[in-house]
Formats: structure tokens, C-alpha cells, sequence
């Protein structure tokens, strides 16, 4: 009887044509690498490794694996991964991408919330002795219970609903990542990276904590199955401190989803509807934070932002202040 690690070999295919779907890294300057300088993972058959385990892609989470060995590659490289890190894998799907993380990296430790796909994980790893599977929801797992220390590196293949709470789960707990390089679809990219009047709350959310840029564009064909849409990847390196005092952060996040609540309305309108506060005293909060009540939230900078938070707290703060003198 053929063995399990057997059939697996049989599903790895030793072709690597058709590579080189994505060219260099502009941004960050990084070159590929060449089969000469280090031996990369043959491709899996993805295709053949689910049927053998008579499984389907979910469409309710998302799944479109990425096959291509070339771009698994550059976003290995994309990342610059210290070889004595840590590396956060989240939703390592088959495992294709996390072989070449194992390569780059001291250790990594892989978490995938669909629990079919974790046999097939223990299969394709079985011979990786740096990689560590773990079965949960990322967004409910605490990093510090499997990172062992801060400055930590992020891979991530993620719907994009989840990609600002990710951000702030893993940025708000007792220990931190470095850095996050991140596979979204490309509109989502291009949301995550915008600025000044486009920017998104999504952008919001990932810029107050790290300088995000977008380093590599993914076509649909990459994937298994092919999406309607090309991805792109996206790397946040993470600042020492939040550009908002973090003691602020709460209710930086509650204003800026008022002020984004409603498209097309002013921050006056957008805010007294959010936070509850009549048109009169939202327009002298923002004139107060030197912010014209006509613009909109999309064309406030970070800077702007914070002094409008705290403007929001002085006058929170005062307002308890003459309440308790009152008594």
C-alpha cells in the first residue's frame, strides 16, 4: 500500500513553466532569485491535491490559491524576511506559500481557520521541521499564546473584510509584528494605500499603525480557481508608536467611522449624525481643530485626524469637568 507522503509526491508537479507572472518589485527595489542561488519548492497540483481528498474551494471564505511559484517567491522577498525571525502565516490554505516562508525564516507558525484543510497542511509540511499548524480564527487566537517574542514578521493571503480588525487585533496585543505583507484583492489595495483626498477608512485604519505601499501586482491566472480579479500585494512596515496616542486610538476610530458613515455629506453632517451632536457644536469642534465643517472625511490627512480627536476629548473632558462642578 502506497503511502501517504508517496501520494502526496505524486501531486507535486516539477514543471515550473509559465512562471515569471509578475516582474520586478520597483518600490523596494528587490531582485528575484535565481533557481541557482536557492533551490525553491516545486509547485503543488492543487487541483489534484483537493481531489484526492475529496475537497472543493470555499467560496464562503474566500479560497483562491495561488500556485504560481514565481510570485510565491517575490512575495517572499517582497517581505525581507531577517532569516532569525518569526514569521505569522495567516490562512496558509495548501501550504504552497508557506514552503517557501519555511526557507526564508527561523520559524513559522501557520494558522488556518478552515479546519478540511489541515491534514492536508500536516501532508505537504510533514517534512518541514520549522513550521507550526495551528487550527483557529486569527482574529480570536491572541499572538502572544504562538509568537515567542516582538518585531515578528506577517504573511497573509485575507478576505478583505477582515484586513483593518487583523491590523488592530495583532498591533493592540502584548506583543508586535515588524512588518505585514499582505495579498488582497487590488482594489482593496489600492483603498489600503490611498491618500489625500481618496483616502478610505480601510486606509485609515492600516496607515495610523504603518507606512503601506503597494509592491507587486498578482494577475487572476496566478490563482486556483481564478478570481474575476487580480490582487496585489501590500506591505505595511509598522511604525515604533500608532500616529494617534494610543490612549486615544478608541475614539479616533469611533470618529473617523462617523465621519466616513455617510458618502458624500460634509464632516459636519457626517459627524453630528455619528457621534450624536447637534450641527452647531460639531462645526465649532472642527473650526476649533482648524478643519473646515465643508470638507469631507475622505480629504483629512492622519495629522488632521489626530488633532480632531483630541479637540473631541478636550471638549469630552471639559464637559464632565463643568457637569461635576454643577453637583
Amino acid at each position: 500500500m502506497r503511502s501517504k507522503k508517496a501520494e502526496i509526491a505524486q501531486l507535486v508537479e516539477h514543471t515550473t513553466e509559465n512562471c515569471g507572472v509578475l516582474g520586478p518589485i520597483p518600490s523596494l527595489g528587490i531582485p528575484s532569485l535565481s533557481p541557482s542561488m536557492k533551490k525553491l519548492p516545486s509547485p503543488l497540483n492543487v487541483q489534484a491535491l483537493m481531489r484526492s481528498h475529496g475537497l472543493f474551494p470555499k467560496k464562503s471564505l474566500g479560497q483562491n490559491f495561488l500556485t504560481d511559484p514565481s510570485t510565491l517567491q517575490k512575495i517572499v522577498d517582497s517581505a525581507e524576511i531577517d532569516p532569525n525571525a518569526e514569521v505569522l502565516e495567516v490562512g496558509p490554505g495548501l501550504g504552497s506559500l508557506t514552503r517557501h516562508l519555511a526557507l526564508a525564516a527561523r520559524r513559522v507558525v501557520a494558522v488556518e481557520l478552515d479546519e478540511n484543510l489541515i491534514s492536508i497542511l500536516e501532508e505537504v509540511l510533514g517534512d518541514t521541521d520549522n513550521v507550526e499548524i495551528v487550527h483557529a480564527d486569527i482574529l480570536t487566537l491572541q499572538p502572544q499564546k504562538i509568537m515567542q517574542e516582538n518585531g515578528y514578521w506577517v504573511v497573509a493571503n485575507i478576505p478583505y473584510y477582515i484586513t483593518s480588525a487583523l491590523i488592530r487585533h495583532l498591533l493592540e496585543a502584548p506583543i508586535q509584528p515588524r512588518r505585514m505583507v499582505l495579498t488582497v484583492q487590488k482594489e482593496v489595495a489600492d483603498r489600503i494605500t490611498a491618500t489625500p483626498p481618496d483616502l478610505s477608512l480601510l486606509a485609515l485604519g492600516v496607515q495610523v499603525y504603518g507606512r503601506a505601499q503597494k509592491v507587486a501586482v498578482i494577475p487572476a491566472s496566478a490563482f486556483y480557481p481564478t478570481p474575476q480579479v487580480d490582487s496585489a500585494v501590500v506591505r505595511v512596515d509598522i511604525y515604533p508608536q500608532p500616529l494617534i496616542r494610543t490612549s486615544s486610538l478608541n475614539t479616533f476610530f469611533r470618529m473617523a467611522k462617523a465621519g466616513f458613515s455617510q458618502k458624500r455629506k460634509t464632516l459636519r453632517n457626517s459627524l453630528s449624525a455619528g457621534l450624536s451632536l447637534s450641527s452647531q457644536i460639531t462645526g465649532e469642534l472642527l473650526a476649533s481643530a482648524e478643519i473646515d465643517p465643508m470638507r469631507r472625511a475622505e480629504t483629512l490627512s492622519i495629522p488632521e485626524w489626530s488633532r480632531l480627536t483630541e479637540r473631541y476629548l478636550e471638549e469630552q473632558q471639559k464637559a464632565k469637568d463643568e457637569s461635576k462642578e454643577k453637583e
